[in-house]
């Protein structure tokens, strides 16, 4: 062989082998490009149902939120409900006429006073004197104080030992909190 056929067959050889190089470097190029891709769509795939996990979180968040400030606002206005209730039952107990009111004064004397117990009325009570004339004032030996008191209503019983707020509002007050669940339920329902 010549020296030309010899540098023509390493040229040769070398190009043969800078293909198969190349052709190599390619394929590796296609693999790791496909690799890349393959990454990438996973990563956006797993970014999408992260953003939808979130957008759930906070969807069911908010709304939770909305229905526990509804049920906030509901109960308020229940509340307020019922408040008015007691307030209409106060009215009328005030604007009773003097024989309902003789009729429950004389119950709450006899239930509540004890003997020697002084009778405070409330400012707005109407039938005081009358009320003074009733026979378990005599029969209990209760005094009738000449002051007012600032009550809703009705009357204050001062002993010796305690005193005992029997005016219209307290005893409304002690039904609200003995009955207000079961008043609610008939109301609500």
């Amino acid at each position: 062989m010549n020296e030309q056929a010899i540098v023509e067959r390493i040229i040769s050889d070398a190009e043969e082998e800078a293909r198969a190089i190349i052709k190599e470097a390619e394929a590796r190029f296609a693999q790791t490009v496909a690799a890349a891709n393959e990454r990438a769509e996973r990563n956006r795939r797993g970014t999408e149902a992260e953003v939808r996990a979130k957008a759930v979180a906070v969807s069911d968040g908010k709304a939770a939120s909305a229905r526990l400030d509804g049920a906030k606002i509901l109960l308020g206005e229940k509340r307020g409900v019922i408040e008015e209730v007691y307030a209409r039952a106060l009215k009328k107990l005030v604007g009773l006429g003097e024989k309902e009111t003789l009729y429950l004064s004389a119950r709450l004397l006899g239930d509540y006073a004890e003997e020697g117990d002084e009778i405070v009325f409330a400012e707005n009570f109407p039938f005081a004197q009358n009320v003074a004339a009733l026979p378990v004032v005599k029969e209990k030996k209760l005094k009738v104080s000449a002051r007012r008191a600032k009550l809703d209503g009705g009357f204050m019983l001062c002993g010796k030992v305690a005193d005992k707020d029997v005016s219209y509002g307290a005893i409304l007050a002690a039904d609200k909190e003995k009955r207000s669940a079961e008043i609610a339920a008939v109301i609500f329902n």
